[in-house]
């Protein structure tokens, strides 16, 4: 049980600590001051949200996210969750995909050539089918966290500026609503595809209890060092950067290693959901799906994706809220099963 329960805990810190969480991004754009209430609700809602998805999962033995779907929003509505889940997984795949070979170039490796690093760790990756992405997440992911918990806290210990926020002060707690939002469509698509393998009660509740409070606590210590640092955010385009400028060198190197391995699992995440959700339709191996999905993702690597993020996300973003609001009323509605 307790095996199994850090297994698929680390597999969801894989899916959430992407290359936008881990660089300090998506966390400074959703909180900031005023943010401990929003960080509490994040957390607890991050809890319930992946006890759900992943009861459901268990109950539907499913192996990708189309029953999930159909009971969390109904089976009419599902039709038109299944079209943005995978449209969600492709664009965001492609970005990662776009933003692994740009960050090679930090170490002169050119554009082209990073993105067929990435891709061909990728096939690998599935060539030991759905365990590949398990294992590599049990590996990949304690060594973020544990990096990202010692700078985090070595800088709120040692800044002459650290001092408590107000309790009081609380007014950016719908931040709590929108940050789960962001990550409710990659958990639903990830955590769907593992249904067989779940057992029992106790590794859900290890899974979702250990992942949500591991996030909301570094949740919380990166805010605040974001908060010592927040006027020398607008000098960096990575806010973590901010925070290790005084590092030594080895440390800036590591941590840019760091968040690649960030984008990668981001990347693995999405390219689980969506060849998990076409095995039974084209029945080929994983690591032969993945790379008729790469194949086909490539190309939009070289188009702005500007115009397309701007029109889809805030879709998403509505569509997530909707998803949230369901995931959260579950328990309720299903209270006498």
């Amino acid at each position: 049980m307790w095996k199994s329960g850090f297994r698929w805990m680390f597999l969801i810190l894989g899916t959430v600590i992407g290359a936008g969480y881990a660089s300090g991004r998506e966390l400074w754009q959703f909180f900031g001051s005023e943010s401990g209430l929003a960080i509490l609700l994040f957390t607890l809602f991050f809890i319930i949200s992946c006890y759900v998805i992943l009861q459901i999962s268990s109950k539907e033995q499913s192996e990708h996210f189309s029953p999930v779907l159909r009971k969390l929003v109904g089976v009419r509505a599902s039709y038109l969750y299944n079209i943005v889940m995978v449209v969600y997984l492709f664009t965001t795949t492609v970005v990662m995909l776009a933003g692994g070979g740009a960050a090679l170039q930090v170490f002169s490796i050119p554009y082209w050539g990073g993105i067929a690093i990435i891709c061909i760790l990728l096939i690998l990756l599935f060539v030991y089918d759905v365990k590949g992405m398990v294992t590599v997440n049990v590996v990949i992911i304690p060594i973020i966290v544990l990096t990202l918990a010692y700078v985090l806290i070595d800088a709120v210990l040692n800044s002459p500026d650290a001092v408590p926020t107000s309790v009081l002060e609380q007014s950016n707690w719908p931040a709590g609503f929108t940050f789960t939002a962001l990550n409710i469509l990659p958990l639903v698509a990830v955590l769907s595809a593992i249904g067989k393998e779940v057992k029992g009660k106790g590794e859900i509740i290890i899974a979702s209890v250990g992942s949500g409070v591991i996030l909301g606590v570094i949740s919380l210590f990166y805010n605040q060092t974001l908060i010592l640092v927040q006027s020398k955010l607008g000098l960096f385009e990575i806010p973590l950067f901010a925070i290790i400028q005084s590092y030594p060198f080895y440390m800036l190197f590591f941590m840019t290693i760091l968040l690649w391995v960030a984008i990668y699992t981001t990347a693995a995440s999405g390219l689980l959901g969506l060849v998990t959700r076409f095995r039974n339709v084209i029945p080929i191996p994983l690591w032969l799906m993945c790379l008729l999905f790469i194949l086909l993702m490539v190309p939009f690597t070289a188009v702005g994706f500007s115009v397309l993020v701007a029109i889809l996300y805030p879709l998403f973003g509505l569509i997530n809220l909707y998803l949230l609001v369901c995931i959260l009323l579950y328990p309720i509605k299903n209270r006498e099963n």
